[in-house]
This record gives C-alpha cells, structure tokens and sequence, in this order.
C-alpha cells in the first residue's frame, strides 16, 4: 500500500524560542482514517500547518504522496483538503458562492465548480441553503460548509482540525456517516478532535502526540487491547427491584434499568451472564462504554509529564 504522508524527523521551534515539535516521524497510508490526537498545545494544529506549507518547518521533511511539500508545493497542494478549526470563509457571501469560489482557486471550469458544489452540499444537508449568506447558518452547518467547500477539488487526502466541535449529536453522527463514505470511495482522512469517542468510532489507527513529541503509534485496535480494564453497559428486560450486587465484580448502577460492570483481563464476561441468570435478571443489550480511548489517553499523557516541560506550541 503507497503512504499518503511521511514525515521525518520534523521540528518546528518559534521565533520566540518555544519547540513545537521534537522530531516526530510519522507515516500514513493512503486510503486510511488516522486519528492524530492530543490536548491544547501538543503539536496538532503545527503539524498540520506545515503539511499545508501554512507554517514553516525548522528541520525535517514532509511528503505528501510521495511528492515533497517544498519542492512540489502546487501538486501537493492539488491532493490535499484542510478543514480548519475557526470558519474562515466570507460570512456575507452565500453559501453555493463560497464553494464555486473555492473551485476556481483550484482551476476548476465554473460549470464543473458548480456541479461539485450542489454534489457536496446536498450530501451534507446544504443545499436548501444554498443561497444565504453563511452568516445566517447555525454552528454545526459552518462546519459542514467547511468541509464541503475543502472538498470541491476532490483531494485525496482530507486533513479535519476539530470538524465536529460546537455540533450537536445528530450533525455530528450523520457528519461521521458522510466521512465514512468518502473514506470507503478512497478518500485518505486524517482526524484531529477532542471528541475521542469520535476517533475511536472512525479511525483504524492512531498517533497520539504530547510536547511535541509521539508518544504513541499503532492501529487503534492495538491501542485498546493496552486497556487493563474493560466497561460495558447493561440494558435490563425489568426493572431491578433492588441495589444489584455480584461478588468479585465492580458494578455502577445508572438507573433502574441500566448498570455498569467493570472487567479486569482475568475477567470472564460469561460469569458475568451466569451470575446475573441466578438472580433472574435477564439482560436486553449490552455495549462498551465509550471511554476506552480516553482512559488510555489520559494515561499516556500521564506517562509522558516526564518529558521536557518546555517542548510545547508557540503562537503562530
């Protein structure tokens, strides 16, 4: 499989003396959804800046499909779409305009741009506001705008910074849906975002990042399997007459219905159903509770509080 991005040894120190980034390597595969994940001032948003050449590098290199950024900074930038953190399309013109306009930055014929553009906003919900001026649409419809103006020139890779934040629930889900089918038609995506719910959903692997520095790299399976406990969430038939208990297991009740098991790996999750069969509770679903990455996550970021405290990203 070709990579989509490679990047060596890159550092990045500000003119005020703070170091962004400590030399991280990192290679992404093309077709892949790469989570790149880490709290305030990590490393994320410069990383993404100097792939874009929106920032400059201070040492290392940076490919994008085998082409590098400096040398070959139009062709790279004919691959890549940013969705970037803050809105930053005219919020007086309208919202089909701000799309065409995107296209004809790219060379595209006006009538190709326009195409694209009702393609992209009808999939993300737009379209029936084609014609207001952006100023008018809600939070989360500024981020679909967002992505669908990145999208107009159909790059192979798609760089999201934060594309669900400020979005209710039913944008955000049907936001992933559209993400997924892009991805499966080949699209290379690379997610940064706070929501780690969201990574572990729609990313196969991950790099997190710290001081500027990766403090890890595996596929996200791999990741999870490091937990050395397990939440799952149980949906009762009835309603439990009583504070449920069961020995050697460490159980939350939420409500009458629902409760929490925590597993440790020498843990058997068939006890669990013999256990709770003998007391007559049968169990309507069952599901893991979506704070697994960020357990980890948080322990990782624990793990690397040792390192050099004043590797951190400056200001632009």
């Amino acid at each position: 499989m070709s990579t989509a991005i490679s990047i060596k040894d890159l550092h990045k120190t500000y003119d005020n003396g703070h170091r962004a980034l400590n030399g991280i390597s990192l290679e992404v595969a093309e077709g892949d959804f790469f989570a790149l994940l880490g709290a305030n001032g990590a490393g994320k948003s410069t990383t993404i800046g100097i792939i874009a050449t929106l920032v400059r590098k201070s040492g290392g290199s940076v490919e994008v499909f085998g082409k590098n950024v400096d040398a070959n900074t139009y062709e790279t930038k004919l691959d890549l779409g940013i969705v970037p953190q803050e809105v930053n399309f005219g919020l007086f013109e309208k919202v089909k305009d701000i799309c065409v306009t995107q296209g004809g930055y790219y060379g595209l014929p006006r009538k190709i741009a326009e195409e694209r553009s009702e393609k992209y906003l009808k999939k993300l919900g737009l379209w029936d506001k084609k014609d207001q001026q952006a100023r008018n649409l809600s939070g989360g419809m500024k981020r679909r705008l967002l992505i669908a103006r990145s999208l107009i020139h159909e790059p192979r890779l798609l760089i999201l910074d934060e594309p669900t934040a400020g979005v209710d629930i039913e944008l955000r889900r049907s936001t992933w849906e559209f993400l997924q089918e892009i991805n499966k038609a080949g699209t290379t995506i690379i997610l940064t975002t706070h929501y780690l719910e969201e990574a572990e959903s729609l990313c196969r692997n991950i790099a997190i990042i710290d001081k500027g520095e990766i403090v890890e790299n595996t596929s996200m399976r791999a990741l999870l399997k490091k937990l050395d406990t397990e939440t799952f969430i149980f949906d009762s038939r009835e309603d439990l007459l009583a504070t449920l208990h069961i020995d050697g297991f460490d159980i939350v009740q939420i409500d009458s219905n629902s409760f929490e098991i925590t597993l440790d790996k020498s843990q058997d999750i068939n006890q669990v159903f013999d256990l709770l069969d003998e007391q007559g509770i049968k169990i309507k679903s069952m599901r893991n509770k979506t704070n697994r990455l960020e357990q980890l996550f948080v322990s990782l970021l624990r793990k690397s509080n040792t390192r050099n405290p004043e590797i951190e990203e400056g200001s632009k």
